[in-house]
């Protein structure tokens, strides 16, 4: 019996519940999906191009993911002491959140910082933070990941200058800043300078890891932030990927050869609650991109064609209603993560949409990794869903529509254009409200939000950064302007600025800067002097 036979047949003379049988992302899908369903594309074996089926022949039965736990609050004592908690907890790499100013390029004690101060990550203004960040922890025996995007060469000039302190070689560090700067301009709103310096000053890091830190990720190209503002699964995957070109074709443009850099790249995508949506997603992104680069750019390297990627639980999904609830959402994703081929991930806490992770919320983000990880067993088969009718045509269908969207960009222009175009800001919004339409008219449950709600009770125990905070911080970074050789750093800071007004790399000449004492907020205001500061449009 054929799929319309059966349709016709046996399905059409039953009921559906009333509900609208589509994925998170308005995806509509089949009540039965089989071979004639499912195209022929090239998958090829685990660990073969286009690597459909995962990067590596063993996947997890070789090595677990990387369990990387997102920690930062407060001063750089509080969160060395969370790293260090984490890491006996059985954590197997360093993942840090920075507050707003160091995001944003501002001292703690600059009066934009105010009431920002260690609030969502923590505080960095100088190098004298990011050693006590850093205190006990030899940077040769963890991967480190930064959060951190328009200073994220400031940081990575910090961590290479603690790593010299240390007598670690940088070919021995290993980890990866996130450093997307294109994602910023389209859903994190995060930025210092326009869009084309912003991007030449992320080739100069790609240009300046590939040579001299090998094992290091220049950029990780961020999905996470465009599903958070509100898009579908598609558009996730089609601007991440979009951006990532960019960078490509930006660093060939410079002259590095592709197959030298191309294996450096990471990325970063958002775990969501439709399970077998996020599966496709993530099969689909590793074989599109590994056709890609292929194809544009003719890369060879096996290393170069794979997309190796960290992930990480929606924090859009969580919950202030019933927060408990939320352990369950982040286990489902979770899974999906580890069944879609995931290389490195971070499960949410459940307190998280109230306030930072408390310890004890942290730990039971952590052992939820843990229990996939020892104890459910799909660890011991490789892309255990391939095969599946229903998975294989989701992989085909998101692949096909995220692939038409990029040919849509590349006739804008290519990403910097549709970004000065307003092109993935505007289909994000549309999106949102889409999703937003459905939730408030209950065409889609959000479990204790919009159906099955209870009294609520008083909040959990929560992570609470004192407001002292702020004034032991920006005291500390004056006493670091007062007492550091003041000529030293203005002679650095002005080496800075040569090499942005030169074109020169700027990596040498910031490590030397941040070695000077020079702070996050200094070093952005020449950024801000040599390359002007860039406004949002307001397209939407």
């Amino acid at each position: 019996m054929t799929k319309r036979e059966w349709l016709e047949r046996q399905y059409m003379s039953s009921d559906d519940r009333p509900v609208r049988f589509s994925t998170v992302s308005d995806m509509v899908v089949e009540p039965l999906y089989t071979g004639e369903d499912v195209a022929t594309p090239e998958r090829g074996l685990p660990g073969e191009f286009p690597y459909t089926r995962g990067i590596y022949p063993s996947m997890y039965r070789g090595r677990l993911w990387t369990m990387r736990q997102f920690a930062g609050f407060g001063t750089a004592e509080d969160t060395n002491a969370r790293f260090k908690f984490l890491l006996r907890q059985g954590q197997t790499g360093l993942s840090t959140a920075f507050d707003m100013p160091t995001l944003m390029g501002y001292d703690a004690d600059h009066p934009r910082a105010r009431g920002e101060v260690g609030r969502e990550g923590v505080a960095v203004s100088s190098l004298v933070d990011a050693r006590a960040l850093f205190d006990g922890i030899r940077l040769s025996d963890v991967t480190t990941s930064m959060t951190v995007n328009c200073t994220a060469s400031v940081l990575l000039a910090m961590y290479l200058a603690i790593a010299d302190e240390e007598g670690v070689a940088w070919d021995q560090l290993g980890g990866t800043i996130q450093n997307d700067m294109l994602k910023e301009f389209i859903a994190q709103k995060e930025w210092i300078c326009p869009p084309d310096p912003s991007v030449r000053i992320v080739v100069d890091m790609i240009e300046f890891c590939t040579r001299h830190v090998p094992r290091w990720h220049p950029v990780s190209i961020s999905g996470y932030h465009i599903r958070e503002a509100g898009s579908t699964a598609v558009q996730e995957l089609a601007f991440t990927l979009a951006d990532g070109l960019a960078y490509v074709q930006a660093g060939v443009a410079r002259g590095i050869p592709v197959d030298t850099f191309a294996p450096r790249l990471s990325f970063f995508f958002n775990l969501h609650n439709d399970f077998l949506e996020e599966v496709a997603k993530l099969r689909a992104a590793r074989r599109l991109w590994a056709t890609l680069m292929r194809d544009r750019f003719g890369a060879i390297e096996p290393r170069a064609l794979m997309l190796r990627t960290h992930a990480q639980t929606a924090g859009c999904s969580l919950t202030a209603q019933q927060p408990v609830n939320n352990v369950v959402r982040v286990a489902i994703q979770a899974l999906a993560g580890v069944m879609g081929g995931v290389q490195s991930l971070h499960t949410n806490s459940l307190d998280e949409t109230l306030a930072l992770p408390s310890e004890q919320a942290a730990m039971v983000a952590l052992r939820t990794q843990q229990i996939i990880a020892e104890e459910s067993g799909v660890t011991n088969v490789v892309d255990p869903l391939g095969g599946s009718f229903a998975v294989e045509a989701l992989t085909d269908r998101i692949e096909r529509e995220a692939l038409a969207y990029i040919k849509h960009i590349d006739g804008l222009g290519g990403m910097v254009k549709a970004i000065e175009l307003g092109f993935p800001q505007k289909e994000i919004a549309d999106a949102a409200y889409l999703y937003q339409q459905q939730l408030d008219s209950n065409v889609k449950t959000m479990v204790g939000v919009n159906r099955y709600q209870v009294p609520e009770e008083g909040s959990p125990d929560l992570l609470r950064v004192p407001l002292e905070v702020e004034t032991r911080q920006a005291e500390r970074v004056r006493r670091v302007k007062r007492e550091r050789n003041a000529v030293a750093a203005r002679e650095a800071l002005a080496r800075v600025r040569a090499a942005a007004e030169g074109g020169e790399n700027l990596m040498p000449s910031l490590v030397a800067a941040v070695k000077a004492l020079c702070t996050v907020g200094e070093i952005s205001d020449v950024y801000r002097q040599a390359f002007g500061e860039y406004r949002d449009p307001a397209w939407l």
